[in-house]
C-alpha cells in the first residue's frame, strides 16, 4: 500500500479516516486484481489505532475480499539515535496489533527517516542516508532489541522479518545472516530486499550472491527491480526503477532459488515512480507465471 499517502488532501490522516474512506482506497487495489495487501505504515499505522478502530479496519479489509499476510513498518529503526525508545514501543504495539487481527508476520528494518537532501532528490537513494554505528557494542544492543521484539512476537504467535537495507546491520548478506543467528529466535527470518542494494550509485554486492546467502533464511520478501548501468572507465553508475521482468535482477532465477531453498512466504510487490499500483499488478502476474507449477499461489 505504499503508493497511497498517509496524509489526505484535506490535511487529515488515514488514521482518522472513516471505514468508508478505507474501503474506497482498498477498492482501488481490488480493481487492480489484488487479493492480499501489506497495509504498510506509510499508509496506515495499525499499531496506533484504538482496539475498536483496529477491528473496524480488519472488518473493512475482509469486506473488500482482501487478506493481510504481513504488515511492514517503514523508517522506524529501534537504533535511531533520537527516537529509539519511541520506535521500540511502536514496534511492540505493531506486534500486538498484528496478533489482534490475525496478521501472521511483521516486517522491521533499521532504515531511518530521510535526510533533507534525500527528501528533495528525484530518487531518495541518490543521496546518502544515515548509517548504523558499526561498533560491537551498538550491534549487540541492536540484537538485544530485536530479540526483545522476537520474544514478544513468539508469545503471541507472530513472525518477524528483518529487511535488507544499505548501511545498516542488514546492509550485506553476510551481516544480515549473522544478525539473525545472533538473535537466535526461530520466529525471526530475513526479507532479502536486494532491490534496495542494486539501486545504489556505487559498487554493490551482486544480487545473486545476496540471494544465495539470504534466501535459505527468508520468511517474507519485498520484490522490486531496477535497470542498472555501470561505466567501467569512469565508475559512473545509473539506475532507474523497472518492472520485475525487465530489470537487472533475474527474478525468474531468484524466485526458483527461493522455492528450492524452502521459501513459502508471501511476496510483496513494490515499485517507485509512475503508476506503481499498476506496475505492481504487472509484477504480481509475472510472479504467478514464473512460480513452479506445484507452488501454491499467493495473492
Amino acid at each position: 500500500m505504499m503508493p497511497h499517502p498517509h496524509v489526505l488532501p484535506d490535511g487529515t490522516t488515514v488514521q482518522e479516516q472513516s471505514a468508508e474512506g478505507w474501503a474506497a482506497t482498498l477498492d482501488v487495489m481490488v480493481d487492480a486484481g489484488y487479493t492480499s495487501i501489506d497495509p504498510t505504515d506509510t499508509w496506515i499505522r495499525i499499531a496506533d489505532l484504538s482496539p475498536e478502530r483496529l477491528q473496524e479496519f480488519a472488518r473493512t479489509v475482509r469486506g473488500a475480499g482482501l487478506s493481510i499476510p504481513a504488515f511492514s513498518t517503514s523508517r522506524r529503526s529501534v537504533m535511531d539515535p533520537e527516537h529509539a525508545e519511541e520506535h521500540l514501543a511502536y514496534s511492540h504495539r505493531a506486534i500486538d496489533a498484528c496478533a489482534a487481527i490475525g496478521i501472521p508476520l511483521v516486517n522491521f528494518g533499521f532504515m531511518r527517516g530521510l535526510t533533507p537532501d534525500q527528501a528533495k532528490a528525484l530518487w531518495f537513494w541518490l543521496e546518502p542516508g544515515p548509517a548504523d554505528d558499526p561498533s560491537p557494542e551498538a550491534r549487540a544492543l541492536a540484537v538485544a532489541r530485536i530479540k526483545e521484539l522476537a520474544e514478544h512476537a513468539q508469545g503471541v504467535g507472530v513472525q518477524i522479518a528483518l529487511e535488507m537495507y544499505e548501511d545498516t546491520y542488514l546492509g550485506t548478506a553476510d551481516s544480515a545472516v549473522r544478525f539473525i543467528h545472533e538473535v537466535g529466535m526461530d520466529n525471526v527470518g530475513l526479507n532479502p530486499d536486494f532491490g534496495n542494494i542494486l539501486r545504489l550509485h556505487r559498487e554493490v554486492e551482486p544480487w545473486l550472491e545476496i540471494a544465495e546467502k539470504m534466501l535459505p533464511h527468508t520468511n517474507y520478501w519485498h520484490l522490486k527491480n531496477y535497470y542498472r548501468d555501470e561505466e567501467p572507465n569512469t565508475g559512473s553508475v545509473r539506475t532507474h526503477p523497472a518492472p520485475l521482468e525487465f530489470g537487472t535482477i533475474n527474478y525468474r532465477k531468484a524466485i526458483q532459488l527461493a522455492i528450492d531453498s524452502g521459501f513459502r512466504g508471501a511476496f510483496c510487490v513494490e515499485h517507485y515512480g509512475g503508476d506503481s499500483i499498476s506496475v505492481g499488478a504487472t509484477n504480481r502476474e509475472y510472479i504467478r507465471r514464473v512460480l513452479p507449477r506445484s507452488t501454491p499461489l499467493a495473492g
